[in-house]
């Protein structure tokens, strides 16, 4: 009697969830970037947790970054697409704390954001290069892609030089827009920088996965949830709801490798299944407890030395109070020992 009773407590706090999400105010959720990190937002909207949470969510892939990994094979279908007006103006961002804090402090267009949540804390990328080069070394004197200026891959090759004591005046050349296989093939560059999605792919395009970055221990103000200031100072509520949501999803994760399967095939086009089951292998990695990564923002202070950057101390950039109170209210540890 008790178990009926308990069940239907728990329908009637769904319907109302579901009725407080329909009649709750939109709201853009722009994804930065094609990679296992989107993945949990894409899981959340598939499986009705956004729902659960009373939100109202239209989430898209940007486009750049949907163009950007449709040079490496990857087909993002064109209903997840965003436009250049909506990625902007999307009070929510998914994507790397890195280009985050280099864009806000270089770029007049850029939009006034905070972090509130860091999902990926330590670089999981890899070196992608040309099946030429053999080994590490081989890399000195030649050309090192990554994205865009400010970016994590940029970030992760500044990193990389720094420990191996290179220069990129002297001894490597850090070409931008080399993040994609086209890029390789066109002897553009000889290596390039890139997430589980580049390196899962490495060998039908024909290159080597060279080198593991986790190996060097880099902590990283990688990807995770930025929200525009004046947003976050008007809704925080929301934004705490999103943060539970986003946990949620995660948790579900670890525990059902199929609905990661799912979303891989509906929102990237991925449908082999070793490539899923190698991005899915990174999903243990992601830590339980999102909190900003104050280590990382403090690597983009030391590697990025521009003049607007150094006019701000590192807490300008996160709020790390949400996760705070999830994880002190036990929410967070309750959302894992689900099974």
């Amino acid at each position: 009697m008790l178990n009926k009773i308990i069940g239907l407590v728990l329908s009637v706090s769904a319907l109302a969830s579901l009725a407080q999400a329909q009649d709750a105010k939109p709201i853009d959720v722009a994804l930065g970037d094609v990679s296992l990190n989107k993945v949990a937002f894409l899981v959340a909207e598939d499986n009705g947790i956004y729902k659960k949470y009373g939100l109202n969510i239209r989430q898209f892939i940007t486009a750049q970054a949907a163009d950007r990994i449709k040079r490496s094979g990857v087909s993002v279908p064109n209903e997840f697409i965003g436009s250049n007006e909506r990625d902007l103006n999307a009070p929510i961002s998914i994507g790397g704390g890195s280009p985050l804090i280099f864009t806000m402090t270089t770029d007049a267009r850029a939009v006034d954001r905070v972090i509130i949540a860091t999902t990926d804390n330590s670089a999981r990328f890899h070196i992608i290069s040309s099946n030429e080069i053999t080994n590490l070394e081989d890399l000195k004197g030649k050309r090192l892609g990554y994205s865009v200026s400010g970016s994590v891959s940029h970030l992760m090759a500044l990193a990389f030089l720094k420990n191996k004591n290179w220069s990129p005046e002297t001894d490597i050349s850090l070409m931008s827009e080399g993040m994609a296989f086209t890029a390789l093939k066109d002897k553009k560059v000889d290596a390039f920088i890139g997430s589980e999605i580049y390196y899962t792919m490495a060998g039908k395009n024909g290159a080597r996965d060279l080198v593991d970055l986790s190996d060097y221990k880099i902590p990283l103000a990688g990807s995770g949830v930025n929200v525009e200031r004046q947003w976050l100072e008007k809704n925080k509520p929301i934004a705490g709801q999103f943060l539970q949501a986003m946990i949620e999803a995660y948790a579900l994760m670890r525990n059902d490798r199929q609905v990661v399967r799912a979303a891989l095939s509906k929102w990237y086009n991925i449908n082999d299944s070793k490539q899923q089951d190698e991005m899915y292998a990174q999903v243990v990695t992601t830590p339980e407890k999102p909190y900003p990564s104050v280590e990382g923002i403090s690597l983009v202070m030391q590697l990025f030395t521009h003049r607007e950057l150094k006019k701000h101390k590192a807490d300008y950039f996160y709020d790390a109070s949400l996760v705070e109170q999830l994880d002190k209210s036990g929410f967070i540890d309750r959302a894992y020992a689900k099974k």
